[in-house]
Parts: C-alpha cells; sequence; structure tokens
C-alpha cells in the first residue's frame, strides 16, 4: 500500500442535548478519540453495532458534523475545530461519499446526467456540454448505457441507481470514497455487482475507500485494515486477517461469533452478550463496554482504559485483559 493519506489524532466529536434537571447541559459522546491511518490505494472496514458512531466518524471526516476536539491529517491538511471554510473546500475536492440508500440520496427532479455531474457544477463548472459529456464518459463505466443520460432516477432499481452514485462520486477526481454501508438497502443479488464494481474502479482510478458496513463477511472479503467500534471508541483496529484470525478484544470476538457459519458441522461457540449498553451521555471515563462484556474484571470497572496495546504486526486493541 502507499503511503498515509488520512490520519486521524484523538478525533473526538460531542453532541449537546437538552439541559438536565441542574441546567447544564448534557454532553452525548459520539465520538471519543479515534486513531487511525488510511494508506493510499487501500479498503479501510469499520464496523460496529448500530449507533457506535461510525457514520458520525465518516460525516466528521467528510465535514458534514463539525469536529469538537482533536483533527485528522489529509491532502497535506491539519482539520480541526478551527479550521477555516476554504480550508475545508480545498479537502473536500479529494473526497466523496456514497450513501447507504440510493432512494433518497439522489434527486428525482434532475436527469441522470444532471446528477453525475452535479459535484462539477458545484465547484463552478457552468457549461453544459463539459457536463454532460463528463457524466458520459462515467455512465458506461459503471455498468449503465449512454441512453441512460436524459432519464430520471425513478426508472431505475435500487442498484442501478446506486451505480449513479458511484459515477457522481467519481466525477470529481476525488480520490478517497467514503462508502456507507453501500449494499446494505440493495436486494441480496446485487451486493456482489455492486462490490465488484468498486473494486473494478478502485484499480481503474487508484481509489482509496473507507468502507462502512455490519456486513462482516464481505469486511472479511474486501479489506486490508479495519477498525471495530464500540460506543464511539475503536476497540481493535489493524489488518483484517490479523483480526479475524486472532480478536484481541472480548467484543470483537463477539462480533466475529454471529457471523455466519456455512459449515453445519462447525463446533464455533456463539457468544451472547448480555446487560444494558451504557448511555453515550456524559459517559464516564471507562471501559464503554464493561457493563456487556463476559470478561470484565474489577480492574474494568474501577479504571480507565489503557493506551492501545500492541497484539502484533500493524494490530492494536484498546483493552484492560490486553493491557496487562
Amino acid at each position: 500500500m502507499g503511503e498515509v493519506i488520512l490520519r486521524t489524532n484523538d478525533l473526538t466529536v460531542d453532541f449537546k442535548v437538552k439541559k438536565n434537571i441542574f441546567g447544564r447541559p448534557d454532553r452525548l459522546s459520539a465520538v471519543q478519540s479515534v486513531n487511525l491511518e488510511i494508506r493510499e490505494g487501500e479498503i479501510y472496514g469499520l464496523v460496529g453495532e448500530s449507533g457506535c458512531g461510525k457514520t458520525t466518524l465518516a460525516n466528521a471526516i467528510l465535514g458534514f458534523v463539525p469536529i469538537t476536539s482533536g483533527s485528522f491529517e489529509c491532502f497535506g491538511h491539519t482539520i480541526d475545530a478551527s479550521t477555516k471554510p476554504s480550508e475545508w473546500r480545498e479537502v473536500r475536492k479529494h473526497m466523496q461519499t456514497v450513501f447507504q440508500d440510493p432512494y433518497s440520496s439522489l434527486n428525482t427532479r434532475f436527469t441522470v446526467w444532471q446528477i453525475i455531474s452535479e459535484p462539477l457544477y458545484i465547484a463552478g463548472e457552468r457549461d453544459e456540454r463539459v457536463l454532460r459529456e463528463r457524466a458520459a464518459a462515467l455512465v458506461e463505466k459503471v455498468g449503465l448505457d449512454y441512453t441512460d443520460l436524459d432519464r430520471y432516477v425513478f426508472e431505475f432499481s435500487g442498484g442501478q441507481r446506486q451505480r449513479i452514485a458511484i459515477a457522481r462520486a467519481l466525477i470529481s477526481d476525488a480520490k478517497l470514497i467514503v462508502c456507507d454501508e453501500p449494499t446494505s438497502a440493495l436486494d441480496v443479488s446485487v451486493h456482489s455487482q455492486i462490490c465488484n464494481l468498486l473494486l473494478d474502479l478502485r484499480e481503474e482510478f487508484g481509489l482509496t475507500y473507507l468502507f462502512i458496513s455490519h456486513n462482516l463477511s464481505l469486511i472479511k472479503h474486501i479489506t486490508d485494515h479495519m477498525a471495530v467500534m464500540y460506543l464511539g471508541e475503536v476497540m481493535e483496529c489493524g489488518k483484517t486477517e490479523d483480526i479475524f484470525r486472532n480478536p484481541a478484544c472480548p467484543y470483537t470476538e463477539a462480533l466475529m461469533s454471529a457471523i455466519l457459519e456455512v459449515n453445519p458441522r462447525s463446533d464455533r461457540e456463539r457468544i451472547i452478550l448480555t446487560g444494558e449498553a451504557r448511555s453515550p451521555i456524559n459517559p464516564p471515563d471507562l471501559c464503554r463496554f464493561v457493563g456487556r462484556c463476559p470478561r470484565a474484571t474489577e480492574l474494568c470497572r474501577t479504571r480507565p482504559l489503557p493506551p492501545p496495546v500492541q497484539i502484533g504486526d500493524d494490530h492494536m486493541a484498546r483493552c484492560h485483559l490486553k493491557g496487562k
């Protein structure tokens, strides 16, 4: 893989919620002190259960939600809470996103070529001939036909709409594409088609993906590195094959045990988590998984999480069990 193109440094995103009974505003901790490195040309997976902060982290990198503290380095710029809009725009030129739902992420009043060329229009291109030509050059690369340019999105299936969204992400020559569960809203029959398309485009255009998904089998198949999030914190990160072969955090072990086994004779034990998830509002400075962890100790309940521990080559975990 190439050099690091995105590095987060203790990136934190908090949201203020209604004041509590004492008159002080509560703090909802959505993303807490995340440190990741994404290298040029790779597919970086981000996994975790619903509400763990995956999409919020991606939105903070894209500039859709404000950063509370920390920063990230991307394409020669350092972005934090005080960054000026002009510098944000310079970074955003290199980043695009493919959203989860192709039915709500595309403007039904636009034709296909208008949707695909919209990023160029926003960037200042006003020549309709240029916009249409750029859209036409991409529409066939994503598996659609040149004759589809003047059609409207309600005439297409979900898989075809997602192909349009992918073409829109490519037209501005972005190098980092955030894929926020790009196949979860589609029929199972087209999952592999969209994933294979993304892999082919990565090779052709030299793209880098931040790939968010609940599908661990898909993450195992297509990603090079991955991170496991729980309630806003990264519990484990490293090479995908290392984490699947040797999960170091009890939460990661529970996630891996939920993957459907094809072999009916497999003796793998399913780990069933019990207990209530901790509230993300004003959380204490402890492991956020401690209330559901089957291997929690008194140390876990009374002491803050240790710094990330090196498990192997390019494999890190934050856990008291490993910190020992």
